[in-house]
C-alpha cells in the first residue's frame, strides 16, 4: 500500500501537522467571545474571523447570483463580465469615469462600481444586480476611489482619495451623511477592520503611513509611518485578529502591525510591487499579489508575482511568478478557494490563478483592469473593497 511505502520521517511530519491543526482548532474553540460593536454580527471563531467566509459557506442572501468576474477597466470607463466556468468574457458595459473597484454591498445584494472620475468632478457609483449582471441608474458621488461598510451595516464609507476624506454615506441611497477629514493621510485608499469591529486602518499612499480610526467615536486616533518613501496599498487583519498586514509596493513585501498598540512590528519581502493582499478560504495562508514594478504605470510584462504567506508562520510559502512577466493587482478567491482572480493591471487582463499549482491563465479585458471582484462570494456579510467578507 501507497500508505506504507511513505518515508518514516513524512509519516510523522503529516502527524505532526495533523496535530498542530487540532490543537489550533482547539484553542480557537476555547478563545473568549469578542465583544464587537452594536449591532455588528458576532465572530463565530475568535481564532479565525474567516471562518464565515470558508469554502462553500454561501449565505442565502447570494441564492439566484450568477457566478461572474466583474472587471473595473479603469482606462476604457466600462466593465467586462467574465464567466469563471469558461473563462470567457460574456459581457461589457460602459460605466462612470475611471472605475477603480467593484464592490460587494454589506448586505450583498448589490456590486457597486466606484468611479472616482480622476481629476474631474462627476464621480459616480454604479449599482449592478448580481442576479442578473446588468447596471442600473448611476449615482452621483463625490470622489469614490474606494469604498466599505461600517461593521453593522448600516453606513457606507466612500473613501474620497483626492480629499483625504472619509464620507459616510445611506448604504443605500448613498445620500451623504457625516464626513471626516483624514488630512495627514494623502493618497488614502485601502482599509481594514478590528476583529471587533470598533476601528479601522487606512493606507496612506502618497505618505507612506497608516490612519487609525475610531468608528465608535468617529475620530482620527493618530497615523504610523512605516516608510517615509514608502507606497502603501491593500490591508488585511489576521484570522486572530492580533495584527495587521500591509502591502507596500516601494519596500517590495508587506509590514506585520500591531492595531491594537499602532506599531510596527515586523516585515515579510514577497516580492516587486507587493500591491494586492487576499486570504485563503481556510484561513490559512494570505495571497500578495506582487504588481512587478515600483512604478504607478508600469511596464507591461513585468516581473509579476503572487507570493503565498502562511499566517501561522509569517513566511512566505510559495511564490508563483507569471509566466511571460505580468501586473497582477486586485481581485480575490473564488467561493470554493480554488482559484485566486486578479486584474492584470499594466498588461490588459485578468489573471485566473490555480491555488493549488499557480498556474495561470490570462483572459484579456480592457485598458488598465483594477479592482476586480468574484461574485458570488461566501460570507455573512461584507465590508467592502472587493469583497472583504466576514
Amino acid at each position: 500500500m501507497y500508505f506504507c511505502s511513505r518515508p518514516l520521517s513524512r509519516f510523522a511530519s503529516s502527524v505532526s501537522s495533523a496535530l498542530a491543526v487540532l490543537c489550533i482548532t482547539c484553542s480557537a474553540s476555547a478563545a473568549p467571545a469578542i465583544a464587537t460593536v452594536a449591532g455588528m454580527p458576532p465572530v463565530a471563531n475568535p481564532g479565525n474571523l474567516y471562518s464565515e467566509a470558508g469554502a462553500g459557506r454561501l449565505s442565502a442572501a447570494v441564492t439566484g447570483a450568477l457566478p461572474r468576474i466583474y472587471v473595473p477597466n479603469l482606462r476604457s470607463n466600462d466593465v467586462y463580465v467574465i464567466d469563471p466556468a469558461t473563462f470567457k468574457v460574456v459581457e461589457k458595459f460602459r460605466v462612470g469615469h475611471s472605475p477603480q473597484h467593484v464592490v460587494p454591498a454589506w448586505d450583498l445584494q448589490t456590486l457597486w462600481v466606484a468611479n472616482n472620475a480622476e481629476g474631474r468632478a462627476d464621480g459616480s457609483l454604479t449599482p449592478i444586480d448580481p442576479k442578473t449582471a446588468k447596471p442600473g441608474k448611476e449615482v452621483m458621488v463625490d470622489d469614490p476611489y474606494n469604498m466599505y461598510f461600517t461593521p453593522d451595516g448600516k453606513e457606507a464609507i466612500v473613501v474620497a482619495e483626492t480629499h483625504a476624506r472619509l464620507d459616510f454615506r445611506d448604504p443605500y441611497t448613498m445620500a451623504l451623511k457625516s464626513s471626516l477629514s483624514v488630512p495627514q493621510c494623502k493618497g488614502i485608499n485601502h482599509a481594514d477592520f478590528s476583529i471587533d469591529g470598533k476601528y479601522a486602518l487606512f493606507t496612506c499612499e502618497f505618505g507612506g503611513r497608516l490612519a487609525k480610526i475610531d468608528l465608535v467615536n468617529r475620530k482620527v486616533v493618530g497615523y504610523l509611518q512605516l516608510d517615509k518613501k514608502g507606497m502603501p496599498q491593500d490591508i488585511r487583519v489576521a484570522p486572530d485578529g492580533k495584527v495587521f498586514f500591509v502591502a507596500d509596493m516601494m519596500a517590495d513585501g508587506v509590514y506585520v502591525v500591531d492595531g491594537d498598540s499602532f506599531a510596527k512590528i515586523g516585515f515579510i519581502a514577497t516580492g516587486v510591487g507587493a500591491h494586492g493582499l487576499y486570504p485563503s478560504r481556510d484561513g490559512s495562508k494570505l495571497y500578495v499579489a506582487n504588481r512587478g514594478s515600483n512604478l504607478i504605470h508600469g511596464p507591461r510584462h513585468g516581473k509579476g508575482s503572487v507570493s503565498v504567506i502562511d499566517f501561522a508562520t509569517r513566511r512566505v510559502a510559495a511564490n508563483w511568478p507569471i509566466p511571460g512577466g505580468g501586473s497582477p493587482d486586485m481581485g480575490n478567491v473564488s467561493a470554493d478557494g480554488k482559484m485566486l482572480w486578479l486584474s492584470g493591471r499594466f498588461d490588459d487582463v485578468v489573471y485566473a490563478i490555480n491555488t493549488a499549482t499557480g498556474a495561470v491563465k490570462s483572459i484579456p479585458v480592457g485598458m488598465e483592469p483594477h479592482g476586480l471582484t468574484v461574485w458570488p462570494q461566501p460570507g455573512r456579510y461584507s465590508l467592502g473593497h472587493t469583497g472583504n467578507m466576514r
